[in-house]
């Protein structure tokens, strides 16, 4: 019988190799991947589709998160990215960091993506003047440095540093500042929602003494009304947050700041409503006035490049520079 059927698939492969090996080929072409990604125009998404607020306000027009897209550094795409002068190809090597790969990267990002949205959040709960508070803040790490003598990963959140409660970056930097170099540090930290001790070593740098890490801040807090966020597990960074803090101060509000207008936009924020520069402004304008967007809000920063942009392929957008969630509310008022 296996004989038979040996037989069967000898005389298969023998009559159709070619077209075997053609698939084959195919098949290495675009799932081998090469060192390198490809950025591509993006597009928006429709923030009142992910925002709601129990109670709030209906919009008529929409605040939109404008993204770039990125697709595999594979031999198809790459050759496309030679021919296409929206398609831009960038090492992977620039995208992570020195020592680290591609999953640390991802859960910096998403680390970001979660500051982001809690920045967002509170900022615009205080600008339109609804009740928020903060009930614990957390110190997440995103970094470390090649030089550290540590068992942190990032993700870890830190809780204590030499039994002494942390709430911020500046907290964590005083205690350490105070230690000798080649000091052991105990860190109380949690890990996968799990309490875990861990240390770091202590070495001196030009700008003091240093373990080596990087952190960010996200907040648990109790809001009212309730808020929530819908991400994708596919999203990722802090460029989303001006355009979610808009949204959702827009439907704590009375007044449509949207005007019925399709805004697209991005830029950082933070608690203070301060907006930040962001990467890959020339992609997410492309993906805006592909979305038929009729204004594009951007970091201060930024502007220059997305007005070149705008010149070059003579796009018919209204394009915004704001360096303070303040600006962009003034701003919006005389679309």
């Amino acid at each position: 019988m296996f004989a038979k059927i040996y037989a069967k698939i000898k005389e298969f492969i023998k009559e159709n190799y070619k077209y075997l090996i053609f698939f084959i080929v195919v098949y290495l072409l675009f799932t081998v991947e090469l060192p390198y990604s490809v950025y591509t125009p993006g597009g928006a998404v429709n923030l009142n589709d992910r925002i709601t607020i129990k109670d709030g306000y209906n919009v008529t027009g929409s605040f939109n998160m404008a993204y770039v897209s990125m697709v595999k550094g594979s031999l198809p795409f790459l050759a496309i990215a030679k021919i296409l002068p929206d398609w831009d190809i960038v090492k992977k090597e620039d995208l992570t960091i020195e020592g680290e790969d591609m999953d640390d990267m991802i859960k910096r990002e998403r680390l970001y993506l979660e500051e982001s949205m809690d920045n967002a959040v509170i900022n615009a709960y205080k600008k339109a003047g609804k009740d928020i508070d903060i009930t614990k803040i957390n110190n997440s790490v995103t970094y470390i440095d090649k030089k550290a003598k540590t068992n942190l990963k990032i993700g870890d959140n830190i809780e204590k540093v030499n039994d002494k409660e942390i709430s911020s970056l500046n907290d964590l930097k005083e205690i350490i500042e105070e230690l000798d170099a080649n000091t052991q540090v105990k860190l109380e930290i949690k890990r996968d929602n799990k309490l875990k001790e861990a240390y770091a070593t202590t070495y001196k740098t030009e700008d003091g003494i240093k373990i080596g890490v990087s952190i960010i801040t996200t907040y648990d807090y109790e809001e009212d009304p309730e808020v929530k966020i819908k991400s994708k597990t596919s999203e990722m960074g802090s460029s989303g947050g001006l355009m979610m803090s808009l949204t959702v101060y827009n439907k704590l509000v009375k007044e449509d700041i949207t005007k019925g207008k399709k805004i697209v936009g991005t830029g950082t924020i933070d608690v203070d409503g301060n907006v930040g520069e962001i990467g890959g402004v020339k992609y997410k304008l492309i993906g805006a006035v592909k979305k038929k967007a009729e204004v594009f809000i951007c970091p201060k920063e930024n502007y220059e490049e997305a007005l070149s942009v705008a010149k070059e392929k003579n796009y018919d957008i209204k394009i915004i520079e704001v360096s303070t969630f303040d600006e962009a509310l003034e701003a919006l008022k005389n679309i």
